[in-house]
């Protein structure tokens, strides 16, 4: 089967790549097609991506290139993880929005909106090709804002289109383990949009063990407990996606972030170009290792400003060893290209058609929820509806959400400044037309939009 990966000289690519050598099924992918603008980045994965191979005599075989409908032709899988305007763009989408006292993140709050509204029109292209070049194709998609993309696309391709995220499975996996409980055993019973949604219960062999850890010490050891504090948690009575920390904490988190020295999207930046030179000069086996620590020190400095660091300054731990095979979102793209090429019924938490599980949201509207995916396709499971608290900001972000698309597909400024103006994180119409009119200044690719 064909893997082609859109992004495929981004640093997640061997994340999935492992995953792939590990499994032994059949059918399983034996073909995997990079995708990417830059050729230099396209070389320097390849290069790391055939250091993983060696000692694998049935490695996939990886083809590289910069043409996107040789990628997509014949596909059975499009895994997309794309940076419209590269980290350029995510650095004026921090930056714009902190100038005004705004949160300035990638996919929270302003800086979401901006990087939807020019992902969005690339996003609908690549959707329209593969209905055209693999019809048959599932998109697996993990191109930031993850549930916006995946909306829009699904106006192209329908439920063949599955938006992935690894927090979601990732908490359950640390509660269960901070329990001291095997995760494979656990039942999460999850609800909300990407990057905004509740842990509610953890069920292990039946029981409902999430009680267990809130009145827990150990509650503390969950990096949950770190980001919210014990007490917040305790009073909520759930596990909030830890994104939400920008909800709950906002004027703490944009504080911390103007006094750190450089913002997340600076961070990268740097430490990509460094690791692409130093990637593309390196002889014998160093690739790999060149990779594993830039990943470490990534991982180290991830919302530093919700933990008491600052951006990167963490060190990485020695110990850490970035081969995630079954877990994060790698394992999650493989498990659901198992569910549907091998029919190995799985339960997962991805971002899918609303339909009526989420009474308050629109059927058309992508959730974040439990689903069972199969040969059949993907099923969301029966969930006990979200509380007002909870409704009540689904409702508001995803009112946003659907403006910013009507926004990126018809080019209305009036739709771009409502969204932006209705985000509960910017608070003000005026503040809200200033970001418009700040990232249509800054980023060519948004300035495209309303051309």
């Amino acid at each position: 089967m064909k893997l082609t990966i859109l992004g495929g000289g981004g640093f997640r690519v061997p994340y999935v790549y492992q995953a792939l050598l590990r499994d032994e099924g059949s059918p399983r992918i034996d073909d995997v097609w990079l995708h990417d603008t830059d050729p230099a980045r396209l070389k320097a994965m390849a290069a790391v991506l055939a250091q993983f191979a060696e000692g694998h005599a049935d490695a996939p075989r990886v083809t590289v290139g910069t043409s996107l409908d040789d990628a997509l032709e014949g596909a059975d899988f499009v895994f997309a993880a794309i940076r419209v305007g590269g980290l350029a763009g995510r650095t004026c989408d921090e930056r714009v929005a902190l100038d005004l006292d705004v949160l300035g993140q990638e996919t929270t709050g302003p800086g979401g909106l901006a990087y939807g509204l020019r992902t969005i029109p690339v996003m609908l292209d690549i959707a329209h090709r593969v209905r055209r070049l693999a019809p048959r194709a599932y998109v697996i998609n993990f191109t930031n804002p993850a549930g916006m993309i995946t909306e829009a696309m699904q106006s192209v391709l329908g439920d063949r289109v599955l938006g992935i995220c690894d927090t979601p499975s990732g908490l359950g996996r640390r509660i269960a383990t901070t329990l001291g409980l095997d995760p494979s055993r656990a039942r999460f019973d999850y609800v909300g949009l990407n990057h905004l949604g509740w842990m509610r219960r953890v069920l292990h062999d039946g029981e409902d063990v999430l009680p267990r850890l809130l009145e827990s010490d150990r509650l503390g050891d969950l990096e949950e407990g770190v980001v919210f504090g014990r007490e917040w948690l305790r009073d909520l009575g759930v596990i909030p996606n830890e994104y939400l920390y920008y909800y709950y904490f906002n004027r703490e988190a944009v504080r911390s972030i103007l006094d750190a020295p450089q913002t997340r999207g600076e961070f990268l930046a740097r430490q990509q170009q460094e690791f692409y030179q130093r990637v593309t000069e390196a002889a014998g086996g160093s690739a790999v290792s060149l990779w594993r620590k830039t990943i470490a020190d990534r991982s180290a400095n991830y919302m530093a400003e919700a933990k008491g660091a600052v951006q990167g300054e963490a060190q990485a731990d020695e110990s850490f060893q970035p081969d995630p095979a079954h877990q994060g979102y790698a394992g999650v793209a493989l498990a659901v290209m198992a569910a549907i090429s091998r029919n190995e019924r799985a339960t997962m938490i991805l971002n899918v058609r609303n339909g009526t599980t989420v009474s308050a949201l629109p059927q058309d509207a992508v959730v974040e929820v439990p689903v069972t995916i199969d040969a059949g396709g993907v099923r969301p499971l029966t969930i006990t509806q979200p509380d007002l608290h909870q409704s009540g900001l689904m409702q508001q972000v995803k009112a946003v959400e659907r403006l910013t698309i009507s926004a990126a597909t018809t080019g209305s400024r009036t739709d771009a400044a409502k969204a932006f103006s209705l985000h509960p994180l910017v608070d003000s119409v005026t503040v809200g037309r200033k970001l418009l009119d700040g990232y249509i200044d800054r980023i060519p690719e948004v300035a495209a939009v309303f051309d």
